[in-house]
């Protein structure tokens, strides 16, 4: 008889500093190296059981962010499936760790591998760690601000004045020969009789006697 395959969930488990670490705990029966993880609780989903999890064995607040793969294996006599998600922990430890966990460690992705005691546990983070690590980068850089797009230089533009609707226009005229705002060269007067002058002399009879 097929006996039923024992179901748990744990997490790749990040904290963001100038090499990226990964959380590995230290079981206290067994005195193993292993990723954080553990059994469903009835009625819990694979993602809740495997916050839940991560946060007793690592005393980490923990962000869930994507899935990353199962890792199956037998273990006393019986399959075990662990799915596992990429997590994101806060900088400080917030809780005590659970007592079957006696320490854990933060290290960089390659020391991790090396640490875990179980070579299927080892295969599958070098499978997947570079991934959660690459994610996690691509995620830090989204969430930095944004430089703002620098607005181009203004001008200085000349003054200029404007003259307001429903302005009325001066009662008096300029009177003449007073300049306005275009030179006058020659003064309005002297207009019509230097006209007239040359108007005459043109049409003057020519006298042919001479």
């Amino acid at each position: 008889m097929t006996r039923v395959p024992v179901l748990a969930a744990g997490g790749i488990v990040l904290r963001q500093e100038e090499t990226p670490l990964i959380a590995v705990v230290r079981l206290r029966k067994r005195n193993e190296w292993v990723l954080p993880k553990g059994k469903l609780d009835d009625g819990e989903t694979p993602r809740g059981a495997a916050e839940r999890e991560v946060m007793e064995e690592t005393g980490h607040d923990v962000a869930v962010h994507d899935f990353l793969g199962t890792l199956v294996y037998e273990s006393g006599g019986r399959s075990k499936v662990v799915h596992y998600w990429r997590m994101e922990a806060s900088g400080e430890q917030a809780y005590e760790l659970m007592y079957d966990v006696r320490a854990v460690d933060w290290l960089p992705l390659d020391a991790a591998i090396e640490r875990l005691s179980r070579g299927y546990e080892r295969a599958f983070l070098a499978n997947v760690g570079p991934l959660a690590v690459e994610a996690a980068a691509l995620a830090q850089l989204a969430r930095r601000p944004k430089a703002p797009i620098s607005s181009p230089p203004q001008r200085d533009l000349p003054s200029m004045q404007f003259v307001e609707p429903g302005s009325r226009a001066p009662k008096t005229a300029p009177e003449s020969g007073e300049e306005t705002g275009i030179t006058a060269r020659i003064p309005r007067r002297n207009l019509p009789r230097k006209l007239w002058d040359w108007l005459r002399r043109a049409t003057a009879p020519i006298d042919t006697s001479i």
